[in-house]
């Protein structure tokens, strides 16, 4: 470890804080799912995870036919092109964060697919079939109110970024590492992120709780062009007790 890492570190735990291992448990590698936090050894690849409710769970905020297509292709095929990036690499064996945090700009095919792994993971975990049954709790709830002065000024801000971003990309809840007791919104293009340290800026650096996927493969059959329903309607499926367990 080295010293930076262990100030960083020490300090978060003298706050009481403890920096758990984001998506313990759901992203697998080889044949038993470990947590991102633990090196996998010996490494036999990334496995997608379970979805974790039916693919008509979500209807009709996403419709069956997408969510299918969204998980079985779409995410798929990112678990098997970064398996295939991955061979002979030299970060062949890490962690996914720590893969995450190391790929330069230029490592695009470790940079997209290790990106629509980990994006999508989080996302299908963030995501409740039975709506209006979660709110944020505790600890979480006072750092939305610190942050942003109440729920609703959170929501309004991540339908903002998502309906303001060019393109493809996400829209994110994320926790600054510096100071865990504040969360900020922010967005990446394509499958960046905020674990990414040598792509995206620092200004937007930290530990993502929640993400929305803006990708139009996400929402174009059931919402065609029209985003910002999707993101509002998606809003109201938020699991608030797995954000809260993803914090630091």
């Amino acid at each position: 470890m080295d010293k930076r890492t262990f100030i960083k570190l020490s300090s978060v735990a003298g706050a009481g804080l403890v920096a758990t291992p984001l998506l313990s448990s759901l992203i697998g590698c080889g044949s038993t799912p470990q947590p991102i936090g633990e090196t996998p050894d010996p490494f036999s690849g990334f496995t997608l995870p379970a979805l974790g409710f039916s693919h008509d769970a979500l209807e009709p905020v996403v419709d069956r036919m997408t969510m299918q297509i969204h998980h079985e292709h779409h995410h798929a095929g990112y678990v098997r092109k970064f398996n295939a990036a991955l061979d002979n690499h030299p970060l062949r064996g890490r962690t996914l964060e720590e893969i995450l945090s190391a790929i330069k700009s230029n490592d695009l095919a470790l940079r997209n697919n290790g990106g629509g792994h980990f994006n999508h993971a989080l996302f299908w975990n963030v995501l409740t079939p039975a709506p209006g049954t979660s709110v944020p709790k505790g600890v979480l709830a006072k750092r939305i109110q610190s942050s942003f002065g109440s729920l609703e000024a959170l929501l309004a801000s991540l339908s903002a970024a998502a309906g303001k971003h060019f393109g493809s990309g996400w829209a994110w809840l994320v926790q600054d590492e510096e100071n865990p007791d504040r969360l900020f919104v922010c967005s990446t293009p394509n499958q960046d992120n905020p674990l990414m340290k040598g792509i995206v800026g620092a200004d937007i650096q930290g530990r993502p709780i929640l993400g929305i996927d803006i990708w139009e493969h996400a929402y174009y059959l059931n919402y065609e062009s029209r985003r910002t329903d999707y993101v509002s309607a998606l809003l109201g499926r938020i699991n608030w007790s797995e954000v809260s367990r993803l914090m630091a």
